[in-house]
């Protein structure tokens, strides 16, 4: 009948679905219900689930996009070859431009990593827990997954990381610096002896919250090749919508890497909006500021909350919080969202199954999220 969708049977069908994926745990999104509601209803929700900045990027975003209106450029490609973008990168970066090159978000970026460095001899070893949709995308190449854990406390054990990396040898190690759900940060003499010690591993740095720390390791693809670090727009910049992100790497890896880049896939605004931000440093210093002094806040007074569980002091925009069991888990997500505020369930591993991460915004902004939490422990005793 019109209006109905017919499931099919996959393995009644003539075509063959890629093996490595075809059995593949997908990387679990949350519900994105703020895509669902008008503009007042959502202007006054939180969205603190996906580490996204709680403000808008600078205002200077704004008034390029504004301008780019009237340029007419919609018929066209976008510019396959920004260079005013990557010197931009680079002056941020403080590297040359041979050493950068910009990507559709680092999403894509990890696409075209695994891509070009990932087979289904390949081994991956991540240390975890962490950023999911990276294992997702290896795997989808073929790749071996491995999992370094960290404690159960989330501490870091190097003895058995790097024991790890002996045993199984992998062709590529993936870190998460800040991590993301845990906030672990690993100093840049540690990484430096990684890449020294295993000098025959590719170790992919994924700095997506390093403005957060200010921490990276950077200047580190100057000296060694097994190095590539990930970047994106989308956190301290407040450009998740853009979907831009970008790459820092020997001349070698960015050679190799633009064999297989699309550059087509960057759109103007994308690029024009990542160039618009960066020549306002000063607004993304400021953001930074005021969410890594509403985390120590926040972490401080969440610490109140000791009945539900214990929070884990972190380097990203973002803290976890163990529940002390899946039942206040999921009460306390389920009264957050009766109020309008949008939180994380993080259970890609066991150690995170009672775990959940809160984006940090405003003072102002964590304030209301302690003011809920008060009411619904005054509730819960």
């Amino acid at each position: 009948m019109e209006g109905e969708f017919r499931v099919i049977d996959i393995e009644r069908t003539s075509f063959k679905v890629n093996k490595f994926i075809k059995d593949i745990r997908e990387y679990k999104l949350v519900p994105q219900e703020i895509w669902t509601m008008n503009k007042q209803h959502r202007l006054t929700s939180l969205k603190l689930d996906w580490n996204e900045s709680t403000i808008g990027p600078s205002p200077k975003v704004a008034d390029r996009m504004k301008e780019l209106l009237n340029e007419g450029i919609y018929n066209i490609y976008p510019n396959t070859n920004n260079k005013t973008l990557v010197e931009s990168i680079a002056a941020y970066s403080n590297l040359p431009c041979e050493y950068i090159q910009y990507f559709a978000s680092s999403d894509s970026l990890h696409e075209y990593i695994c891509r070009l460095y990932l087979n289904q001899y390949s081994r991956v070893l991540i240390l975890s827990p962490s950023y999911d949709n990276f294992r997702l995308t290896a795997e989808s190449f073929g790749a071996e997954i491995i999992y370094s854990d960290l404690s159960t406390d989330f501490r870091f054990n190097r003895e058995l990381f790097e024991q790890d990396i002996k045993n199984y040898k992998p062709s590529l190690v993936y870190i998460c610096n800040p991590n993301n759900p845990t906030g672990t940060q690993h100093n840049i003499e540690y990484i430096e002896y990684l890449l020294i010690n295993f000098d025959k591993t590719l170790f992919l740095i994924d700095e997506a919250y390093w403005e957060f720390s200010g921490i990276t390791a950077k200047n580190l693809v100057k000296k060694y090749r097994n190095i590539l670090i990930s970047r994106t727009f989308s956190k301290a910049f407040g450009l998740a919508n853009f979907r831009i992100g970008y790459m820092l790497a020997s001349p070698f890896h960015i050679e190799m890497i633009n064999k297989i880049r699309n550059p087509k896939n960057i759109t103007t605004f994308s690029q024009e909006a990542a160039i618009a931000a960066l020549s306002d440093l000063e607004y993304m210093k400021e953001y930074v500021n005021i969410v890594n002094d509403s985390k120590e806040y926040f972490y401080q007074e969440l610490s109140n909350c000791y009945v539900f569980g214990k929070a884990i002091k972190g380097e990203g925009n973002f803290l976890l919080f163990l529940c002390k069991n899946e039942n206040i888990k999921q009460k306390i997500i389920d009264y957050l969202k009766n109020n309008n505020i949008f939180v994380r369930s993080i259970a890609q591993r066991p150690s995170t199954l009672n775990c959940i991460r809160f984006s940090i915004g405003t003072r102002e902004q964590m304030s209301k999220v302690l003011n809920v939490l008060t009411k619904m422990k005054k509730e819960f005793l």
